[in-house]
């Protein structure tokens, strides 16, 4: 017997949970539960965080988790509990299988059948932002080597694991050099160690139209945090309702499992949500704990139920559905097809261990790293940048003159353009040929405060090993 934490969340939640637990105890599925509450009466309870303290003593015992959707309570003073799950519990991974289900479920694209892998832990996700200036505001895009690393392993490793082909990078590594450019500089790196697999890569943009136009092409697709949310949620739309997609969250130690929709609280009560999404969850979780038999039993039943025509009011359609039911009858009528197979579709086939680890990626050898000058974030009301240049200019010195100033990333001094619209945010760079102490950048720092220069933020310049580490303006 197997024990794992259950939360029914709000919303649709409860009455969703209820149905894929009776399924699973219907298919005998040996798992105890212990339930614990997250989400909106989390929140009201005083848990900013959407959930008790002593219940992630629960978590960590159990190891496994499946949750229903929550509600995030919008405004300030509240983070998402989902966000916040997956980085507590270093469930770097977020996997999102997305199919067709044609002609029962009314698509343009029968033949889908790709998984999106995201990386679950960083990038914009991160949530630090901070507002600069009464006009500007900034939210901090991190990326790490460990992050991309454990991530693009896991993607090559659920191929081969599940007999996939082709594993896609997608990044957006013409524009962010350094962040994207990472990602996918490591991707090229790991792809060679699985020469079994095919790989290739694309700009998310034309990436993003491309699984919209033709999902069928793509098989794997590995991603950062931000890209992955919003295509698997394409991805899910496309193949004809996101209520049909599960997801499960990934870990060294722990694994997460649910559905990729949200709470949906406008329709909560009503007996019409789609259980279907939570139970993809399910079964997720039921192969990720050594259970594959009884997740093709369930997938049999489910798809048995999709072809007979028995659809919940979301993919109900008049021309090839057969009876519009709600959320408990859905349910009993997988458990009633439990031990059958589908005509149309074919039989579930899941690996029969695929609980995949990936190693802790190795730490590479310290870089020699040199301060070459800082960014000196100001906010100055303004309009003329030659105004703030000139003054700037005599700050500077031989040692760590002033080389350019930006607007929003775009270079207005010197010789900027006067069509050039810009806020109140100036980033300017002073920065020698040759490295430099810190002493010389507070010495600089010291100078501006002393000449009524409002400083709101720095960002230091290095190279490493001999190579700078930071982007140029846009027009430099």
């Amino acid at each position: 017997m197997k024990r794992v934490t259950i939360a029914k969340g709000d919303g649709i939640g409860p009455e969703i949970m209820d149905a894929v637990l009776s399924i699973l105890e219907a298919a005998k599925a040996p798992i105890a539960y212990d339930e614990i509450t997250v989400g909106k009466e989390a929140y009201e309870a005083g848990h900013t965080s959407g959930i008790a303290p002593e219940d992630w003593d629960i978590i960590a015992k159990n190891k496994i988790f499946l949750k229903a959707p929550i509600t995030t309570p919008q405004g300030g003073g509240y983070k998402s509990l989902n966000v916040t799950l997956r980085k507590t519990l270093g469930l770097f991974s977020n996997v999102r299988p997305c199919r067709g289900y044609h002609p029962f479920v009314e698509t343009l694209h029968p033949s889908m059948d790709l998984v999106i892998i995201r990386e679950n832990e960083e990038d914009l996700y991160a949530g630090i932002e901070h507002q600069q200036t009464p006009e500007v505001t900034q939210c901090l895009k991190l990326i790490s080597r460990p992050g991309c690393e454990k991530i693009i392993r896991y993607a090559f490793e659920y191929a081969r694991a599940n007999n996939r082909k082709r594993v896609t990078c997608f990044s957006k590594d013409n524009i962010m050099k350094l962040t994207d450019g990472m990602f996918h500089k490591i991707f090229d790196e790991i792809a060679p160690e699985y020469p079994d697999i095919k790989n290739d890569h694309f700009i998310v943009d034309i990436g993003a139209a491309r699984i919209a136009d033709t999902p069928e092409n793509f098989d794997v697709v590995v991603m950062p945090n931000l890209y992955g949310d919003i295509i698997s949620d394409i991805t899910g739309q496309i193949s004809g309702s996101v209520g049909l997609a599960g997801s499960s969250n990934i870990g060294m130690n722990y694994a997460m499992f649910e559905a990729i929709h949200g709470s949906a609280p406008d329709i909560s009560g009503k007996n019409i949500a789609n259980p279907s999404g939570l139970l993809q969850g399910a079964l997720l979780m039921l192969q990720h704990i050594g259970m594959s038999d009884i997740a093709e039993t369930i997938q049999n039943a489910w798809l048995t139920t999709i072809e007979e025509g028995l659809h919940t009011a979301d993919i109900y359609n008049p021309q090839v559905s057969k009876q519009k039911v709600g959320t408990k009858e859905f349910a009993e009528a997988v458990v009633n097809n439990l031990g059958k197979k589908p005509n149309h579709f074919a039989e579930a086939s899941f690996p029969k261990n695929s609980a995949i680890s990936v190693p802790e990626p190795v730490r590479p050898k310290a870089k020699k790293r040199e301060l070459l000058g800082s960014d000196i974030f100001v906010y100055w009301e303004g309009k003329n940048p030659d105004e703030l240049g000139d003054k700037l200019a005599e700050i500077g010195t031989d040692e760590l003159p002033l080389t350019m100033i930006t607007n929003r990333g775009i270079k207005v001094y010197p010789n900027g353009f006067d069509e050039t619209f810009c806020t109140d945010h100036w980033r300017c760079r002073f920065m020698s040929a040759t490295p430099i102490t810190y002493e010389l950048i507070h010495k600089t720092l010291e100078i501006c405060h002393k000449n009524g220069i409002d400083i709101i933020k720095t960002e230091h310049l290095y190279q490493f090993d001999g190579v700078k580490a930071f982007s140029m303006g846009q027009g430099q």
